[in-house]
Formats: structure tokens, sequence, C-alpha cells
């Protein structure tokens, strides 16, 4: 359970990655700024999803008292 959320986790972080560079790339091009905000919207839901897990992960795995 552990390694599955720790992939997850990985999978999560480097798709915010993607995303930005994704939106990064569209605005220094000159792209559609409906696109860059499409893009940096996506990326700030992924971000969360990703926080999310990692608290998750923190609660259940984390140090025991």
């Amino acid at each position: 359970m552990q390694t599955s959320l720790n992939i997850v986790i990985v999978l999560a972080v480097l798709a915010v990655a993607v995303i930005l560079g994704m939106g990064l790339y569209n605005m220094f091009k000159g792209g559609s700024g409906n696109t860059s905000q499409k893009l940096m919207r996506a990326r700030v839901i992924m971000q969360a999803i990703a926080v999310a897990l990692l608290m998750a992960a923190l609660y259940f795995f984390g140090p025991q008292r």
C-alpha cells in the first residue's frame, strides 16, 4: 500500500511539472492566453491533488505516537 501511494505521489508531482512546463512554453512562444490560463488552472488542481496525497501519506504512514 505504501509503495503504491509513493508511486502515485511521484506521478502527481511529475504531472504538475509537465503541466507547468507546457503552460510556460505556451506563454513564452506567444500562444493563446486562454490556453495558458487553462493549463495554469489544471496545474493548481493537480498541485492540490499532490498535496492531498502527501498529507494522506503522512497521516497513514508517518511517525506513530
